[in-house]
């Protein structure tokens, strides 16, 4: 996607995935995780760091500036001028988190600038700690604290990215793309923030088999975390079948024993009949596909 303004400066989500931000020569460059992930193009975790992230890192232009989260500090620690941000911790951090009539609010400072109370109308503390990120860029950009607490407040987020698909009075449905371990813990962890007393139910699409079977155990125990989980088959994308690996693999990991693995074709018939109170669909795959049926499904129960 891409939209064009007026502003001189362009942002870009860049992907580590075949290490197409290397083609980027950044003035600016935020690194918000390096976890393990796409090891079918990069083999380990430390080529990926190599040949990835630093590689992406010494692309910046002569006088620009890396900012990292604040715990991956000791991964950079070669290069020269880094500035760290995150939740209570960093140089620019985020502090005071608190909600306030629904929505999360904080402070945020660093050595020269302290801004009071920011609302985010997005959950969870991940959403938090890239919104003082953005919140550093903006400011070395020149841009004022009043209007970056402005456009983080109207701020909504983007599609499939704890995506809130239906709210009523009896249910909640949450859609997300999270296809990673930390992203799924991200998103049932906002969730469980939201919606202490409710019972969630998650939809998990894995994706990719060559993905499955290295996160295997990290998918099992953010899974976990949910009150019940209907498990999907592999969502294969680009991958033929590897022998052995289908979604069992982490189905037979997982400790909670509220749990079941159906088909796709399954899903919205065992929905029917189930008592739902926070619903989160989750995957990269085709899962989308599912949304509006589910969505009609309980705008007519209503």
């Amino acid at each position: 996607n891409f939209v064009s303004g007026k502003s001189d400066w362009v942002v870009v989500e860049a992907d580590e995935f075949d290490r197409s931000f290397l083609h980027l020569d950044p003035d600016v460059a935020v690194i918000t995780s390096i976890d393990a992930d796409h090891l079918d193009i990069y083999g380990d975790h430390e080529s990926m760091l190599e040949t990835g992230f630093r590689a992406f890192a010494r692309k910046i232009k002569p006088g620009g500036s890396l900012m990292v989260q604040h715990s991956l500090t000791g991964y950079f620690k070669t290069f020269d001028g880094i500035q760290t941000y995150g939740v209570e911790g960093g140089e620019q951090q985020a502090t005071n988190i608190h909600v306030k009539d629904g929505f999360f609010v904080f402070d945020y400072k660093n050595e020269e600038t302290e801004i009071k109370d920011i609302k985010i109308t997005l959950p969870g503390r991940h959403n938090i700690e890239n919104a003082t990120a953005a919140i550093s860029i903006a400011l070395k950009l020149g841009v004022k604290p009043e209007a970056i607490k402005d456009a983080l407040a109207s701020f909504k987020g983007i599609k499939r990215r704890f995506d809130i698909i239906h709210r009523d009075d009896r249910v909640v449905y949450i859609d997300d793309y999270a296809h990673h371990p930390s992203e799924l813990k991200a998103a049932i962890g906002a969730a469980r923030e939201l919606f202490p007393e409710k019972k969630i139910t998650g939809v998990f699409q894995p994706h990719l088999y060559s993905r499955t079977n290295d996160f295997a155990p990290g998918f099992a125990e953010a899974l976990d975390a949910l009150d019940e989980v209907l498990l999907l088959e592999i969502y294969p994308a680009r991958e033929l079948p590897m022998e052995g690996v289908t979604s069992k693999i982490i189905f037979d990991k997982m400790k909670l024993k509220n749990k079941v693995q159906l088909t796709k074709e399954e899903l919205l018939g065992t929905l029917k009949r189930k008592k739902l109170e926070v619903l989160m669909t989750l995957g990269a795959g085709d899962i989308d596909t599912l949304i509006n049926p589910i969505k009609e499904h309980l705008e007519n129960k209503s």
